[in-house]
């Protein structure tokens, strides 16, 4: 057992240096590991020891304790890839998660507001301070382009040209794409640049786009709380993050007539299939408009 957080941190060492996955990424493959471990150790085994039935107690326990089925299959995936590394790297004769077949999931339709809600969003922040005109512009930039909460905190200035009104996004596996900017968002985004940033910069030279009080890179956790902030001020009675935000505006681009296949390069798919669940989402507002508007709904 004692060197089972050993081999977690060169399991993930690999991963960074072999795939390229994103600190969060990795950070949810350690802490399954490290949940998987505690388990184990409690019972008196080590990871090495563990058997197909272990796993299996393990993935149960956590079904018990109100894991939904997406997550446990995260589980079992960073299972079944340490195992993985650890058969190839000699540690390990077999894979003992090999033949665990994932829980079965359902498709939920993701969480989404309306363009109602949306623009209430928006206009929350207080314009008049310099930290209300950042989450002004970060808000605006968020639904203009629907990034991701850590694609959006890790802008540095240089990703952004607003002439061509593109910024660069540095999606899951450091993937590069360019995703156009609407012209409000542009206009907000100068005048925060010109007006808001230097002040919360402090004089420094940092690149970064959208600074804590600190001048540096403001965390997911601290936009989420401010993201919720906000959705009080604007009185939205639905539960409220900056997914819901990317997913609104998915689902909005879809409604007025966006091509799928447009979404799921500016969301940064990298398969079409995670962004087909937005032709749910249309298909269900479809149903409703119908049985509101038609005279035999």
């Amino acid at each position: 057992m004692s060197h089972d957080i050993e081999y977690i941190k060169y399991y993930t060492d690999s991963l960074w240096l072999e795939k390229g996955l994103s600190k969060n990424t990795l950070a949810s493959y350690s802490a399954d590991l490290h949940q998987l471990h505690e388990f184990l150790r409690l019972r008196h085994l080590s990871l090495a020891a563990a058997k197909a039935n272990d796993v299996m107690s393990f993935l149960a326990d956590r079904s018990k304790a109100g894991i939904k089925p997406r997550s446990l299959a995260r589980h079992l995936s960073s299972i079944k890839g340490f195992y993985q590394y650890m058969v190839r790297e000699n540690h390990l004769a077999a894979n003992p998660a090999a033949l665990i077949d994932a829980p079965k999931q359902g498709r939920p339709l993701p969480k989404s507001l309306t363009e109602a809600e949306v623009e209430a969003l928006l206009a929350a922040p207080n314009v008049a301070t310099d930290i209300g005109l950042r989450d002004k512009a970060m808000l605006e930039l968020l639904y203009a382009c629907g990034l991701r909460v850590s694609e959006l905190c890790e802008l540095d200035i240089n990703q952004l040209n607003l002439a061509a009104g593109v910024v660069k996004v540095f999606g899951k596996g450091a993937k590069e794409r360019l995703v156009p900017i609407g012209e409000v968002a542009q206009d907000w985004l100068q005048t925060y640049i010109k007006q808001a940033r230097p002040q919360l910069l402090k004089a420094s030279a940092s690149g970064v786009l959208f600074p804590s009080n600190r001048g540096q890179h403001m965390t997911r956790q601290t936009f989420w709380h401010r993201i919720k902030q906000h959705g009080i001020s604007a009185a939205i009675q639905k539960p409220l993050s900056p997914h819901v935000v990317r997913h609104a505006f998915a689902t909005h681009l879809l409604n007025h007539g966006a091509d799928l296949r447009v979404i799921q390069i500016l969301l940064g798919h990298s398969d079409l299939s995670t962004t087909q669940i937005y032709t749910h989402v249309a298909t269900q507002r479809l149903h409703h408009l119908h049985s509101q508007h038609h005279p035999r709904g």
